[in-house]
């Protein structure tokens, strides 16, 4: 049977028996405890690993090189695995979400659709993750009990992205922060497993567990080292695969990385809705679901803040009323298309928080995140003198010499300008 790009496989329940189902990568430490989490519910779920040279050839093949480049990676991903003999490719279905926006999310399972009926893989199943109910398989639910757990993995996942980053480039025995990490990604992969006794009890007693392991038992030196923000569109901001492997590279030029987690995404979108009803009067009903949903996000955020202060000396993630804050007499939060302002929020939290250093990471041609990226930096300078604001595109394209020559000149100043800082209040102690 010959598959068009309009046909629709649904995953049913007869598949959820016997079908493997692929998850693309995007950040590898949340993505493995959601493989366990999915594992446990009754699904066979893989996470692919595959970030070779032919994810971006299988995606230039099957997909127009002017579509979004995050589209690109993670479609050719799906299909150079699929191609790659590892999978029964008749019983197989494709992961992925939907946001119910007017980007990334939401249109890169039409684009799935089409490239897979290009490949003779029409036949391929793919199942939408999305609480919008803009599709629905009968053989995939999401329940609040599924929902719950991949709130848990995204609490877990963004307090090991914060500690890894803050002890990579400070350990004593290099690969010592990766490999606790590691090892907390099995313990917490095990702890999805177990329905009866997970609970945010244990999920807020784990935090304070996993806080003082990397606090007390990882060594880490005292030396003062450059720290660089990281902001940008969603999948290229955090998959290593989109940034050519910003953080690993940052790490090896003697810098700190720091970036917000996929929590603050979250809210964002919950807000968005908020905001829709505010401005637009749209929808009041989701609005007052989506209000109750950030409050009770924000709560438990607040919950983590100070638990990040009681149980250990690293720095915690910023408040998500502060980052909305910090938008004032800059951009309105109406702006929602790509990361809107939340971009723009976080380029000013981080300078608001010290780091003077920024890379805003996005693919070339993504108009809304041009905007809210690199067309917010002029008057971002302008009341904040003295920063380092950089934006690298990223694209099939692109030059990775270019682009880390550009990250090079951007430490260099950094590293000049930390120098001075610290003559300058060495000068101050002589002079007291």
């Amino acid at each position: 049977m010959a598959f068009t790009e309009t046909d629709r496989v649904i995953f049913t329940k007869e598949m959820r028996k016997d079908y493997t189902i692929l998850l693309p990568n995007m950040l590898p430490m949340h993505f493995r405890i959601l493989e366990k989490i999915f594992n446990t519910c009754g699904y066979k779920c893989v996470l692919l690993e595959n970030d070779d040279h032919s994810v971006i050839e299988a995606g230039l093949k099957y997909v127009h090189n002017d579509t979004c480049y995050p589209a690109l990676l993670v479609i050719g991903q799906f299909i150079s695995a699929l191609q790659s003999g590892k999978y029964d490719v008749n019983k197989t279905a494709l992961f992925l979400t939907q946001t119910g926006g007017g980007c990334r999310a939401s249109n890169y399972i039409p684009l799935l659709r089409k490239a897979l009926a290009k490949a003779g893989l029409g036949h391929v199943p793919v199942i939408s993750l999305n609480i919008a109910g803009l599709e629905k398989n009968p053989g995939f639910k999401l329940t609040f009990g599924l929902m719950q757990r991949i709130l848990y993995a995204v609490y877990y996942g963004d307090l090991l992205l914060s500690l890894v980053n803050q002890c990579r480039p400070y350990e004593v025995e290099p690969g010592s922060a990766m490999a606790m990490a590691e090892k907390w990604v099995q313990r917490l992969a095990e702890q999805m497993s177990d329905r009866k006794n997970l609970n945010y009890k244990t999920v807020r007693a784990t935090y304070i567990e996993i806080l003082r392991d990397f606090d007390r038992n990882l060594p880490r030196t005292a030396e003062k080292k450059v720290r660089v923000g990281i902001v940008g569109e969603i999948y290229v901001k955090f998959s290593s695969l989109g940034n050519n492997h910003l953080e690993d590279f940052l790490v090896a030029e003697g810098a700190e990385p720091v970036l917000a987690g996929l929590m603050d995404f979250f809210m964002y979108t919950l807000n968005a809705s908020v905001v829709d009803t505010r401005l637009y009067g749209m929808n009041k009903k989701k609005g007052a679901v989506m209000k109750f949903l950030y409050d009770y996000l924000y709560r438990k955020q607040q919950d983590f803040i100070r638990l990040y202060k009681e149980n250990s000396s690293f720095t915690p993630p910023t408040d998500f009323e502060k980052t909305r804050a910090t938008i004032k007499g800059y951009i309105n939060e109406g702006v929602q298309m790509g990361e809107g302002w939340l971009l723009t929020a976080e380029m000013l939290e981080l300078i608001e928080s010290g780091v003077k250093n920024v890379v805003c990471a996005q693919p070339f041609g993504c108009l809304p995140n041009h905007i809210v990226g690199k067309g917010m930096m002029k008057i971002i300078r302008e009341k904040h003198p003295g920063v380092n604001l950089v934006s690298i595109d990223y694209d099939s394209s692109a030059s990775r010499i270019n682009q880390e020559n550009r990250l090079k000149l951007m430490l260099a100043g950094a590293n000049r300008a930390m120098q001075e800082e610290e003559a300058a209040t060495e000068k101050e102690k002589v002079s007291v």
